[in-house]
């Protein structure tokens, strides 16, 4: 997947994170749960989420409110609203809520809410915030480059966090030219296995 948006497989079952604007167009197809960590468009798009969800009745959806509000009345109970704390089982996954708040892009901007998710115990997507989940994460997906982040900000996010590996999400305003930069930087300092799928490529957890 693109951007922000991720799939996890298990067992014959799918999972997909945050199928936005920037991510490809059917990237929500096949999913058997749909995460959504705030309602930016680059995360939320309306119209690839209503696909997965016509696609496969029995996909649901778990979002904080905002989101929630645009497609529960469509999928009457298959729309679950959550936030920080919040834990749920979907499709055999485990899921844990964690974030309450956007970062902040600008004082001036007003923000929103913004909900990670720890999968399995093990892979955790902040969404667009620097989230710290209070126990030990083993893959983080990791917003590698936004409007409200700086890299000195992502590597002590990655020594914070300790994590086993760090897979870069949230890249799609990266240039190919600082590409090699950031890998560098974060791989050298952050303390952690640090990577980069290109769309389409996949890697076992």
């Amino acid at each position: 997947m693109s951007h922000a948006c991720v799939r996890l497989e298990k067992d014959g079952r799918t999972l997909v994170i945050d199928p936005g604007g920037f991510s490809e167009e059917d990237s929500a197809l096949g999913a058997d749960v749909l995460l959504v960590t705030h309602e930016h468009p680059d995360h939320f798009d309306e119209g690839r989420l209503r696909a997965g969800l016509e696609a496969n009745p029995a996909a649901e959806i778990w979002t904080l409110r905002s989101v929630a509000e645009r497609l529960s009345a469509a999928f009457p109970g298959r729309v679950h609203t959550v936030g920080d704390g919040d834990t749920f089982r979907a499709a055999g996954f485990d899921v844990q809520v964690h974030g309450e708040l956007h970062a902040v892009i600008h004082p001036d901007i007003p923000r929103i809410t913004n909900v990670g998710y720890l999968v399995d115990g093990a892979v955790f997507h902040p969404g667009d915030a620097l989230t710290v989940p209070g126990q030990p994460v083993d893959t983080l997906l990791l917003p590698v480059m936004a409007p409200w982040s700086k890299i000195s900000e992502v590597i002590d996010y990655v020594r914070e966090l300790k994590p086993r590996r760090a897979y870069d999400v949230h890249d799609a305003l990266l240039s190919d030219l600082a590409r090699p930069i950031y890998d560098r930087q974060i791989g050298g300092l952050g303390g952690a296995a640090h990577d980069r799928l290109t769309p389409g490529q996949s890697v076992e957890l």
